[in-house]
C-alpha cells in the first residue's frame, strides 16, 4: 500500500484523519476532512508534530507514553487546536497501523463535536436554570419514579422536612423516607396514605400533614407522565402553619366572644339546635338561663369601660366554673349572658343557678379594689317553654325581668302569665306615649293645709291620665313605667310647665300660692334642668318663691357633688326644695344639715297608724322634732281622718295634705276651693272640707 493510495483512501472518509509516524509522532498524511476541521491544508499539516495540535494535558500524557502504550489506543472526547488558535471539540480515536514495508503508524480519527457540545452546554445551562428555579420555589418539590426512587428534589423540601445534610449527600432514598415518616405526628396514617397513593399512579391527592414541633404541611401529589403514561409522582409540600393559625384565629373570631373568649351566639345557637334535634329523638329536655348583671352600668360609669371589660372577664370565668363540661356559657353582649344546661330539668337548673348566686356573693378584687357584682337570672325549660332557641331565650329574658322588677339578685322560672304581663306593659307604654300628644294627661292639685290655721298654704301638682280604652290609669301604674322607659323626662317637663302656668294664673288673680312639683331623679339629672326651670319662671312671670320642687332621698345616691351643686343653684334662684316620702329611702341625715332643704314630707305609711300605733307615733314625733331643730317645715301626707289630724296637731306638725281636706282636684275645682278657703285662719278648722 503506497502513500498515494492511502491519501485517496483517507480523503474518502467523512471523519478527519491523521496518519502519524510511530517513531517521530509527526503527521505524515491527513485528509481533506482534517483540513476543513483544523483550517489547515494537508500540505501544511504534513510533517507537523501531533503535539502541536493535540495539546491538552490528556494528549500530552497519551502521546508522551511508550510506543507500546500508544499502540493500545485511546477513545475519548478532547479538544484540538485549529490553525487560527481556536479550540475544536472532537471525539478522538487512536489505533496502530502496520505498513507493508514494515514501518509503523498511528491512525488518529476525529469527529467534530462542536454542535453536540454546544447543545450539551445549552442543556446544562437549562438544567442549571431549572435547578435554580426549583431551589428558589416557595414550595418543596420531590420527584420519584414508580419504584419510589428519588429522581429530584429542591432545597425547600429539605428545609420543610428538616432533612440533615448528610442524607442529602448520601442520596440514601430509604433513609430520607424514614426521616420524613419520623417527622409526622401520626406516622401510621402517613404510611397508610402513601401505600394508598402507590396503588393509584394516575390519581391526584391533597393532604394536610401535622409534623412535630407544630409545623403544618399541605402535600399535593400529581402523577408524572411520559408519553401519556405514568412514570412516577411529583410531590409538592407547602408550609401552611401560619395560614392554619390565621384560619383558626378567624374561626375563633367567628364563633367566640372577643372579650371573654366564651362561645358567641352563633356557636351557642349551633349547640342548642343540635340539642333540640337530640332531645326530639331521645325525649330529653334542657334549660336555657338568661343572666344579666345588676347595675353593671355603675361600674362602667365610675371606673371606666376598660375596667368594666376586665370585670366581665372575671365574671365569665366565675360563671364558667359553675357549669359542667356538657353545658355552655355564651356572652350575648354588654353584661348579658345566656347558659345552656345540658339535659337539665327544673331541679337541676335550680341547682346550677343557686350555685351561681352563691359564687357571685364572693367579692371580686381587681387592681387592689374589692367590689361585688350580683346578677338576675331567668330560666326557661325545653320543650314546655319553647320549641326554638329564640323562644326559649325570649321566655328566659321575660323571667329575668320579673326578677329585676322584684328587687334583683335572684332567679325565676318562666311562667306563661309573665308574657301576658309584659304584653300589657308594652300596650300601656304605647298608650302612655300617645296620650301626651293626644292631651289625655291632666295636672290636678291637692291642697296643703296649715294645721295651725286650717287654711290652704300650698298645693301639690299631681299627674292624672284618663284613656278612652284603659279608663282612669293609676299613677302607681304608669309613673314607674315612665321612669323605667325614660318617658318620665318628657312627662315631668310637661307637668312643670302646666304647674308654673297655673300658679302664675292664680297669682295674677290675687291668690299667690306655692305650687309643689314632683321631679324624678332622672329628670333632675338632666344637664339643662336648672336652665329650663329658670326659663319657665321668666316666661310666666312667676316669682321663684312660689315654686317648690319635691325630690326623693335617692337623689343623693349618685353624683352627690353634682346634685348638691344643682340644689344650691335652685335655692339661689329662690326656689323651695322639699324631700318627698321622707324616712323611706336614703335616710342619711347629714344632707339635711348641709343642703338647702326647706320642707320634709312625712310618707303616708307613717301616718296611717296614728294615733294608736306607737311606732308610727314615735317616727312622726322624731321627724317633726328634727324639722323644728333644723328650721325645716314638715308636711304630713295621706291624712284621711280627724284623729290623724289631731295627733299631728299635738305633735306640732306644721302642715298636712290628704283626703281629709280634699283629693287632687282639677284646676277649676281647686280654684273654687282656694277661693272658698281664703286666707289661713284658726276658724277655718271648722270647714268640713279641711
Amino acid at each position: 500500500m503506497t502513500l498515494q493510495v492511502q491519501k485517496s483512501w483517507l480523503d474518502s472518509l467523512q471523519e478527519a484523519v491523521w496518519l502519524v509516524d510511530a517513531k517521530s509522532l509527526c503527521i505524515v498524511q491527513s485528509n481533506e476532512a482534517a483540513a476543513r476541521l483544523l483550517g489547515l491544508s494537508c500540505d501544511a499539516m504534513q510533517g507537523m508534530s501531533v503535539l502541536r495540535l493535540a495539546v491538552t494535558l490528556e494528549d500530552q500524557a497519551f502521546w508522551g507514553g511508550t510506543t507500546e502504550e500508544i499502540a493500545r489506543g485511546i477513545d475519548s472526547y478532547t479538544h484540538v487546536l485549529r490553525g487560527d488558535g481556536a479550540w475544536v471539540a472532537v471525539a478522538r480515536r487512536v489505533a496502530a497501523l502496520q505498513a507493508l514495508d514494515g514501518s509503523g503508524y498511528f491512525v488518529l480519527s476525529m469527529l467534530d463535536r462542536t454542535a453536540q457540545e454546544n447543545t450539551e452546554r445549552e442543556l446544562e445551562a437549562l438544567l442549571a436554570e431549572l435547578r435554580a428555579t426549583l431551589d428558589s420555589a416557595a414550595e418543596g418539590i420531590l420527584v420519584c419514579d414508580l419504584q419510589g426512587r428519588i429522581r429530584a428534589f429542591n432545597r425547600r423540601m429539605a428545609q420543610i422536612w428538616g432533612i440533615p445534610e448528610r442524607l442529602l449527600v448520601e442520596r440514601d432514598d430509604q433513609a430520607v423516607y424514614a426521616h420524613m415518616a419520623a417527622q409526622v405526628i401520626d406516622k401510621k396514617a402517613y404510611k397508610r396514605r402513601l401505600a394508598e397513593l402507590a396503588k393509584q399512579p394516575e390519581a391526584q391527592a391533597c393532604d394536610i400533614l401535622h409534623l412535630r414541633h407544630g409545623v403544618v404541611v399541605e402535600r399535593l401529589v400529581v402523577p408524572q407522565l411520559q408519553r401519556g403514561e405514568p412514570a412516577g409522582w411529583v410531590y409538592s409540600y407547602r408550609d401552611i402553619t401560619q395560614q392554619q393559625a390565621d384560619r383558626q384565629r378567624i374561626q375563633e373570631l367567628a364563633y367566640t366572644d372577643a372579650l371573654t373568649g366564651l362561645p358567641n351566639y352563633r356557636q351557642f345557637a349551633q349547640r342548642v339546635d343540635a340539642a333540640i334535634q337530640e332531645a326530639s329523638e331521645k325525649a330529653l329536655g334542657f334549660a336555657i338561663v338568661f343572666l344579666d348583671l345588676d347595675r353593671f352600668k355603675i361600674v362602667n360609669d365610675s371606673l371606666g369601660h376598660s375596667f368594666g371589660d376586665r370585670v366581665l372577664q372575671l365574671v365569665a370565668e366565675r360563671l364558667a366554673s359553675c357549669l359542667r363540661q356538657t353545658d355552655m356559657l355564651c356572652r350575648l353582649g354588654g353584661d348579658e349572658f345566656v347558659l345552656y344546661l345540658h339535659e337539665a330539668d327544673a331541679v337541676a337548673a335550680e341547682g346550677v343557678v343557686r350555685r351561681i348566686l352563691e359564687s357571685m356573693l364572693r367579692p371580686y378584687e381587681l387592681d387592689g379594689m374589692g367590689f361585688s357584682v350580683m346578677c338576675s337570672m331567668g330560666i326557661a325549660l325545653y320543650p314546655q317553654d319553647g320549641a326554638t332557641l329564640d323562644e326559649l331565650i325570649k321566655q328566659a329574658d321575660t323571667a329575668m325581668y320579673r326578677v329585676k322588677d322584684r328587687g334583683r339578685g335572684n332567679y325565676s322560672f318562666y311562667q306563661p302569665q309573665m308574657n301576658a304581663h309584659l304584653l300589657s306593659r308594652m300596650k300601656l307604654e304605647h298608650a302612655m306615649r300617645q296620650a301626651l300628644a293626644a292631651q289625655r294627661f291632666a295636672v290636678y292639685y291637692q291642697p296643703q293645709v296649715s294645721l295651725a290655721t286650717g287654711g290652704i298654704t300650698g298645693a301639690e301638682a299631681l299627674l292624672r291620665w284618663t284613656d278612652p280604652e284603659l279608663g282612669t290609669v293609676s299613677p302607681g301604674l304608669f309613673i314607674p313605667l315612665a321612669e323605667e322607659s325614660g318617658f318620665i323626662i318628657a312627662l315631668g317637663a310637661w307637668v312643670m310647665e302646666q304647674a308654673v302656668r297655673e300658679a302664675a294664673k292664680w297669682m295674677h288673680a290675687g291668690h299667690p300660692l306655692v305650687i309643689s312639683v314632683n321631679v324624678s331623679t332622672l329628670e333632675f339629672r338632666q344637664p339643662d334642668f336648672v336652665e329650663r326651670v329658670t326659663r319657665l319662671l321668666a316666661v310666666h312671670q312667676l316669682p321663684p318663691s312660689l315654686l317648690e320642687i319635691e325630690l326623693t332621698e335617692s337623689i343623693m345616691l349618685q353624683d352627690a357633688l353634682e346634685m348638691e351643686e344643682r340644689l344650691r343653684q335652685l335655692a339661689g334662684l329662690g326656689v323651695s326644695l322639699a324631700i318627698d316620702d321622707f324616712g323611706t329611702g336614703y335616710s342619711n341625715l347629714a344632707y339635711l344639715k348641709k343642703l338647702p332643704i326647706h320642707k320634709l314630707k312625712i310618707d303616708q305609711s307613717f301616718i296611717r297608724g296614728l294615733p294608736d300605733d306607737e311606732g308610727d307615733l314615735a317616727i312622726v314625733r322624731a321627724i317633726v322634732g328634727m324639722g323644728q331643730a333644723l328650721h325645716i317645715e314638715v308636711v304630713a301626707e295621706g291624712v284621711e281622718t280627724a284623729a290623724q289630724r289631731t295627733a299631728l296637731q299635738r305633735l306640732h306638725c306644721g302642715h298636712f295634705q290628704g283626703f281629709l281636706c280634699a283629693p287632687a282636684l282639677p284646676p277649676t275645682e281647686f280654684w273654687q276651693k282656694l277661693a272658698h278657703s281664703g286666707v289661713a285662719t284658726q276658724d277655718a278648722l271648722a270647714d268640713p272640707l279641711c
